[in-house]
């Protein structure tokens, strides 16, 4: 019997917008809208992304990178300046 799964290697490698955005809340914990990242890939400062087409997909290891880069350091309170 024949499966009709993708084998691994060949699974998907980019995600569409709005399964990036679940990927960051999913996997950071922090809130991450598809307009957001629209948003974002207008005005910059949001994770790398490509074009397929019209639509943007993005690699999880730039999802990553970006909401790695997003999260400060630790701190103990509130009133803590912020060294950057």
């Amino acid at each position: 019997m024949q499966s009709n799964s993708i084998p691994a290697p060949y699974g998907p490698q980019f995600l569409r917008r709005v399964d990036a955005a679940a990927y960051v809340t999913q996997r950071y914990g922090f809130p991450c809208s598809r307009q957001w990242l629209a948003k974002l890939a207008v005005i910059g400062g949001g994770p790398v992304f490509h074009k397929a087409g019209r639509y943007p997909v993005y690699e999880p290891a730039e999802l990553d990178r970006w909401a790695e880069a997003r999260i400060g350091p630790p701190q103990r309170s509130t009133s803590e300046v912020d060294p950057a």
